[in-house]
């Protein structure tokens, strides 16, 4: 923390403004429509109807209570909506909650690019992070009663895989950048994401736990890639002035994703798999290779110059 105080600068609003207007046109691809009130309102009320529809549905099916996180946040998402359109309706727009709406509304194109990566990347984490411990214990410890011997081995071992996986990453954020330098973030951030997607699915082909520590070296690697390579793909193609406002909505993808894995992962196997956590990496492993692919649609001019 004291090498970032004190060895790294800090520009003025004028000095940002220069570096703004010296960018080069190819840069500059910002969306620059802007949303009516009505659309606000109109696109509100369809998420909060879509929202109240699957409240109903969870509710009459009596469904995972996990699902009703998902349908609140459609509707959530819609009411908020609202508010903007009535906030520019009423002309209340020099606020900060009408400011990110619109700015979320009106995101750079290469962050929405972006977006997708983030969020099956981060979905996959999550899956790794709810499901990592039991599926150690049960599928490769064999256990079959929470809190027994067996459990307590697997959960104790899966805390020296995420330890692995951690000193992984540190290792690999060494050799990251140079690799970025030589193929670009793109191609460097898609071999990355693969190697971490193979590294969880092949928890279902290990059988020794021992040698699991060989499948963390690839989710290491990811988890190294995805906390930098989407943040320099990102922050080259952000205006000056918004870079704050936009790096902070560009962590939504972070949320919305731990949001929809809490939601559906127990659904998913409970209906598909019979409940066996190990699938749940499995869905990780798919996910992160999909992030993967998605990084191929980013806009190749958004490469660091």
């Amino acid at each position: 923390m004291s090498w970032t105080v004190f060895r790294s600068t800090e520009y003025s609003p004028e000095e940002l403004a220069e570096f703004e207007e010296a960018r080069p046109p190819e840069h500059t691809a910002f969306v620059d429509s802007f949303r009516s009130a009505g659309k606000y309102r109109i696109g509100g009320i369809v998420w909060a109807m879509v929202g109240a529809v699957a409240w109903y549905v969870v509710a009459s099916n009596e469904l995972d209570k996990q699902l009703y996180v998902l349908a609140g946040g459609f509707i959530a998402f819609g009411i908020l909506q609202i508010i903007a359109g009535f906030l520019q309706d009423a002309g209340h727009t020099k606020n900060g909650f009408y400011e990110v709406m619109h700015d979320l509304f009106h995101m750079p194109r290469v962050m929405r690019q972006l977006a997708v990566v983030q969020f099956f990347s981060w979905f996959a984490l999550f899956a790794m992070w709810i499901y990592g411990g039991e599926a150690v214990a049960s599928f490769h410890f064999g256990a079959t009663e929470v809190g027994g011997e067996l459990y307590n081995k697997g959960q104790n071992w899966n805390g020296v895989l995420f330890a692995a996986y951690n000193g992984f990453a540190a290792l690999a954020a060494i050799a990251i950048p140079f690799v970025a330098n030589r193929i670009g973030c793109r191609g460097s951030h898609l071999i990355n994401l693969c190697l971490g997607g193979v590294g969880l699915i092949s928890f279902y082909f290990i059988s020794n736990p021992q040698l699991l520590v060989m499948s963390e070296i690839g989710v290491g690697i990811a988890w190294a890639s995805i906390l930098s390579l989407p943040y320099a793909l990102l922050s080259n193609n952000l205006p000056a002035d918004k870079m704050g406002v936009y790096m902070g909505i560009f962590n939504f993808f972070i949320v919305i994703p731990q949001l929809v894995a809490a939601s559906i992962l127990g659904l998913l196997l409970r209906e598909f798999f019979d409940l066996q956590p190990i699938y749940g990496l499995v869905i990780g492993g798919v996910s992160m290779i999909v992030a993967g692919f998605a990084t191929l649609l980013v806009d190749k001019e958004a490469e660091p110059q």
